[in-house]
């Protein structure tokens, strides 16, 4: 194994393309060659804008320094996900999906005592502190805290093009990605039916011992040449189309959000993402239940209700997807990375955390030769099926849970003909006790029992009973928790800075250095 390459750039192409060589000391002419083809008449889709708290070990792994990464990719510090209007759409239908666990998760099971003593808090502020200080616009860090630590733990919302760039800049000057800009035009295979190599326009070809497909939708690799099918998910998850727009702040010095903020509507969701200088808005909707007239409508109506000033200088931008994941990902010498491997929705900001994690466990089991390939494609695509579905799951989860009677969307959303078979089934166990890691048994699970907590309760899941599920902590013990927790609350908001406050404070001065 001497040659990878990676067919197609931005985010995705890139991470594989980093992460391969900085494991493989590709940057030392004596590692695993790393080639990134990539075509300038192909421009990136550019939408994913909201990360998963994994991006800072992928970017300390890349060895980008975090000070450099918010300030080139105009980034902003995510704690979380606020949905609004999801439960059943009334004035003030609101709830956090933070990123901090549950106080004593996963030792100490809180949900039981929570729901049998609830009373002003909702379970997210009852258990931490995360929802507090997001609704405070506020860090999950102060200005002394080394990079890539955080007092409470935290994401990013960034620009997916500049991060591209940066990424680009780093992976060739850094860490020896070398870099083709060029058109592919067809593949030469072997005798077996191993792809050979590239059949490019200008620089001929291009030869590898495994090829990395991000191509996007189209699977240039694993769908055109190798006729992988894709599995349609849209009779689970019914959105297929987006539209997308960037926006001023109407206060270039105001406050920026600390959270994602997804707002329930009759065809779909509106995300909102705060940068530093402006925020990405865009409405995910199903096709089968808006037209696309209705869905500008509705969007334009948001942008107008949020304090965008004057009108977008452009129209949103379509981005049509079918909803779905590849039958296998890794096929002979040939494996796909991102949307070439399927895509969902933007819920949850699964997309990108996909990229990470295929692209980590590419560079930590690259076979050692050809012989060895076909065991890490196998275990491969059992991790990757596996995956698919708890996400499919989690997302699924949002809508089935939902009151809102509003429209036949969201009545067709909890319909039992659309709930997988894997999450009725937890869905019944969750009755009578809350999630727990038993029901995850992975331990590098995506979704963790503390997000399903989340998202049940704060979407007003009604048990059966929780009697025989409390834990064995004392009344005493539990209540301590929960004031701890409190007090946590407190210090937090007493203490942190803004987010505007200490971005534009590491904008000046920078990060101290990680230990």
């Amino acid at each position: 194994m001497r040659d990878v390459v990676v067919v197609g750039g931005g985010t995705a192409g890139w991470i594989t393309a980093g992460l391969i060589a900085a494991k493989h000391a590709t940057g030392t002419g004596r590692g695993v060659r790393v080639t990134l083809v990539e075509s300038p008449q192909v421009g990136t889709i550019g939408v994913g804008e909201g990360t998963w708290p994994t991006m800072r070990s992928t970017l300390r792994q890349l060895g980008i320094r975090e000070s450099t990464f918010l300030a080139e990719c105009t980034a902003t510090f995510k704690q979380g996900t606020r949905f609004v209007g999801w439960v059943d759409g009334s004035g003030n239908d609101a709830y956090y999906h933070p990123f901090t666990a549950p106080a004593g998760f996963p030792r100490t099971d809180l949900a039981s005592a929570w729901w049998h003593q609830r009373g002003r808090l909702s379970f997210a502020d009852a258990v931490s502190s995360q929802g507090m200080v997001c609704d405070r616009r506020l860090a999950p860090k102060q200005a002394q805290t080394p990079e890539y630590a955080g007092v409470l733990n935290y994401a990013y919302h960034l620009d997916a093009g500049r991060f591209a760039a940066l990424l680009t800049r780093h992976c060739t000057q850094k860490l020896g990605v070398r870099h083709i800009q060029d058109h592919v035009q067809g593949l030469v295979s072997t005798s077996d039916g191993d792809i050979a190599a590239l059949e490019t326009v200008d620089q001929g070809r291009i030869e590898g011992d495994l090829f990395v497909d991000c191509t996007g939708m189209r699977a240039m690799l694993l769908g055109d040449h190798y006729g992988v099918p894709l599995i349609d998910q849209s009779d689970v998850l019914f959105n297929d189309t987006a539209l997308a727009i960037q926006v001023p702040y109407a206060d270039e010095s105001g406050p920026i959000e600390s959270q994602t903020i997804s707002t329930a509507r009759s065809a779909g969701w509106i995300w909102d993402i705060g940068l530093t200088r402006r925020r990405g808005v865009g409405y995910v909707y199903s096709s089968r239940h808006s037209n696309d007239e209705d869905a500008q409508a509705v969007l334009a109506r948001y942008l107008a209700d949020t304090d965008v000033p004057g009108d977008p200088e452009a129209a949103p931008r379509k981005i049509s997807f079918t909803p779905g994941y590849r039958e296998h990902f890794w096929h002979r010498n040939c494996v796909a990375v991102g949307m070439a491997s399927g895509f969902i929705e933007p819920l949850e900001a699964s997309a990108l955390v996909m990229v990470e994690l295929s692209a980590r466990m590419i560079a930590e089991e690259l076979p050692a030769n050809r012989q060895l390939m076909d065991i890490v494609a196998r275990r491969f695509n059992e991790k990757f099926r596996y995956r698919w579905a708890r996400i499919i799951d989690f997302l699924k989860l949002h809508y089935v849970l939902s009151r809102r009677d509003d429209s036949d969307y969201w009545r067709d959303n909890r319909s039992a003909g659309t709930i997988p078979d894997h999450l009725g089934e937890l869905l019944e166990l969750w009755r009578y006790r809350p999630p727990g890691p038993s029901d995850f048994p992975h331990f590098d699970e995506i979704f963790s029992a503390a997000s399903y907590q989340y998202v049940l309760f704060g979407m007003g899941f009604e048990p059966a009973d929780y009697s025989g599920s409390l834990d064995a902590l004392s009344e005493q013990e539990t209540q301590r928790l929960f004031d701890d927790n409190l007090r946590s609350a407190n210090q937090h908001l007493e203490k942190l800075p803004s987010n505007r406050a200490l971005l534009n404070q590491i904008a000046e001065f920078g990060l101290p250095a990680a230990s």
